[in-house]
């Protein structure tokens, strides 16, 4: 196929100061539980972006001194010239593929928890970090704090330049750097040139501009990340005042700007809250004021969209970190005219619990990213097949359908078979829930890829049994059935039945719902992830009364790690959904629950006609059993295994991981070998 002219302005090239990046493929800097602590994995996961044709790749937040120690999060560290060496390895395997190297240079000032250096953290005035617990203050900076920290940024920015970085960030963005703190009038209380004015408080910022450009602006670019609205309104930045007063004092300055909203949560909304392209009301003014290219980002995944942007003159380059995670090779394929093969991100933050959890990144589209190095995964490529194999998949679910993509692939002669008429089990259930259409892209990638191979049947509206599997004739049967929500209340909380959820018929599942039944309803929410609060949506949005209940602390609790937490609450509370937190329900009589406080475990008798539990799954694995105790062998099968949630229910993630992994694997590791490559501590001198 060949590329379609409409989309060739997006691989013009760029100069960006003293470089040049060869496309408009801007891979902004994004966490991804890797860091210091995962070099090799780091950088080959950045080196298979570069392949897959990003024209920039940029690390996280890279820590600059001991006293911004952002531990236990694990992102990038450049505290002396022993942190080089894991640096070069990234800048090594982007250049590899002819892309620019980009290093955002982080102090986090009050941000910085320091728990593993134990240095004091630091901020324009005294105060305590707004977004943690820990019972600690940061102080105030004097003059000479203020020096060194220049001078720290600017030694930083010169072993950039020697680990081989073409463009070196100055961050002002997230409000989790001093720059940004120095900005934010809520957090400077200075009376000094440093506080007070816009200009005063700009001041920091443009000084580790001029220093960084006169450090290594001749051989590198130098770009500035600046949130130019916190939507905090007048309370804090904004793009109406002081954000574009900012861009416009200091437009000349940076050879690029790389502009966002604040905080992360705003800037990495999901696709439940925002549409793609969402940033543009607070960005497009950025090009008004400034000569220098201008990056941004959105959530961008169609070509149209991106062209739009830089002919409407919002954006000069498209940003992308979550584009990038679900499709490293989005550029590549626009580029060759396959814009249907793109696996476009469905906004689900998956990526981001990477660096929640302190753990590799993961993503729910590309089961690929974070296994890059460990595994040895390519989003492209999979290894041929290995023998004569031939495959019945039974459920076209998350996982079924990846592990036939991926079986089909590698060349094994593959029957998909689903009871459904319409493949992508939970994920073509759930994607009608409100705010989660974009999640059928799941099934829709896969779908598409399926349909173009000869190699693969597709068998829709076939209920399969156990005796119809040992007639088959496959030699591999894989099990994908899924699972379905329990009725009896079981889950994190109650380890038993709840009383009356087995003497009532007003007990309903999301298997229910889903299904599109139930009215007035208590939603017992002890699954803590999205369901639960998007099943009560559903239902209010409907005209129905709902009351949800939850034994956690907040609404959607795990939610914290794809940061929409807050929002879901938000949203919950907007709809004039009653909340119960803290509470366990413990008896239900078919007109009122009993509620238990999880501290005291003092009772509140509540009415409820009906009652919405989600709890926990039970696994599908009827046929899976049926087929244990069966003659496979006699059939000819070899093996009959059991994949995604009808082996251990989880997420939709789990899901595609545990398909590709085994559609790649099945004939590879022994069951007793680690599975993975680690990267160990080395013990020498110090």
């Amino acid at each position: 196929m060949t590329r379609d002219p409409r989309f060739d302005i997006l691989f013009e090239p760029i100069k960006i100061g003293p470089v040049i990046a060869k496309n408009r493929f801007y891979q902004v800097p994004h966490c991804n539980g890797m860091g210091h602590a995962r070099p090799r994995a780091h950088a080959a996961m950045r080196g298979v972006k570069a392949e897959g044709g990003w024209a920039v790749v940029s690390t996280e937040e890279v820590e600059i001194h001991p006293s911004s120690d952002l531990s236990p999060f694990i992102e990038g560290r450049l505290w002396d010239d022993r942190d080089l060496p894991g640096l070069a390895l990234m800048t090594d395997a982007v250049h590899r593929h002819g892309a620019l190297a980009a290093i955002e240079l982080v102090h986090a000032g009050m941000n910085a928890l320091n728990h593993y250096s134990r240095e004091i953290a630091m901020a324009p005035s005294p105060i305590a970090n707004p977004a943690s617990y820990v019972p600690a203050q940061a102080r105030g900076m004097n003059k000479t704090d203020i020096r060194d920290y220049r001078r720290w940024h600017r030694d930083a920015a010169l072993r950039a330049r020697r680990a081989g970085f073409d463009i070196i960030y100055v961050y002002a963005g997230h409000g989790l750097s001093l720059a940004m703190h120095f900005l934010q009038s809520r957090h400077n209380h200075r009376s000094d040139e440093y506080g007070g004015s816009l200009v005063n408080r700009a001041r920091l910022l443009r000084e580790l501009i001029e220093d960084t450009k006169e450090a290594v602006g001749a051989d590198c670019g130098v770009a500035v990340r600046f949130a130019v609205d916190e939507l905090r309104g007048a309370d804090g930045i904004n793009a109406q005042s002081e954000g574009r007063e900012v861009v416009a004092m200091l437009a000349e300055l940076p050879d690029l700007w790389d502009v966002n909203v604040s905080d992360w949560s705003n800037d990495s909304q999901t696709s439940r809250f925002a549409p793609e392209g969402y940033q543009e009301a607070f960005v497009r003014f950025v090009k008004t004021v400034t000569t220098k290219p201008v990056v941004g980002v959105g959530r961008f995944t169609s070509p149209d969209a991106m062209v739009s942007q830089i002919r409407r003159g919002v954006l000069d380059m498209i940003g992308a970190a979550r584009p990038s995670i679900a499709d490293p090779f989005l550029p590549s394929k626009i580029e060759r005219g396959d814009v249907d093969d793109i696996r476009e991100c469905i906004g689900c933050n998956v990526c981001v619990s990477g660096d929640y959890t302190m753990t590799p990144i993961r993503c729910t589209q590309n089961p690929t990213m974070g296994e890059e190095w460990r595994k040895g995964w390519h989003p492209e490529s999979v290894p041929p097949r290995s023998g004569n194999d031939s495959f019945l998949v039974i459920g076209a679910g998350p996982s079924g359908l990846e592990c036939a993509r991926v079986l089909g692939r590698r060349g094994y002669t593959v029957h998909l078979a689903d009871a459904a008429e319409q493949f992508g089990g939970r994920v073509t259930r759930e994607s009608r829930l409100p705010g989660l259409a974009a999640w059928a892209r799941v099934r829709d990638y896969r779908l598409n890829q399926l349909n173009a191979m000869q190699n693969v049947e597709l068998l829709r509206g076939s209920r399969v049994t156990a005796e119809e599997v040992l007639q088959f004739g496959a030699t591999q049967v894989v099990i994908a059935t899924g699972a379905r929500w329990r009725r009896d209340g079981v889950g994190r909380a109650n380890a038993r039945l709840i009383p009356g959820f087995d003497a009532t018929h007003n007990v309903f599942t999301p298997d229910d719902v889903l299904d599109g039944m139930i009215g007035p309803v208590v939603v017992f929410d002890d699954d803590h992830y999205y369901l639960g609060a998007v099943l009560a949506e559903k239902l209010r949005l409907e005209g129905h009364d709902v009351t949800l209940v939850t034994p956690a602390e907040r609404v959607s609790a795990w939610t914290v790690n794809t940061l929409e937490q807050h929002a879901i609450q938000k949203r919950v509370l907007d709809l004039g959904i009653g909340v119960y937190t803290n509470r366990n329900l413990v008896e239900f009589d078919g007109s009122r629950v009993v509620l238990e406080c999880t501290y005291t475990a003092r009772h509140t008798i509540a009415s409820a006609a009906a009652i919405l539990t989600v709890t926990a799954r039970l696994p599908n694995d009827e046929l899976a059993q049926s087929l244990l105790a069966a003659p496979t062998a006699a059939a000819g099968i070899v093996a009959v295994t059991s994949i995604g949630d009808c082996f251990a229910p989880s997420t939709i993630a789990a899901a595609v991981y545990a398909g590709h992994r085994h559609a790649r694997e099945f004939d590879r590791l022994p069951a007793d070998e680690v599975p993975f490559r680690r990267e160990l501590t080395g013990i020498s001198e110090p």
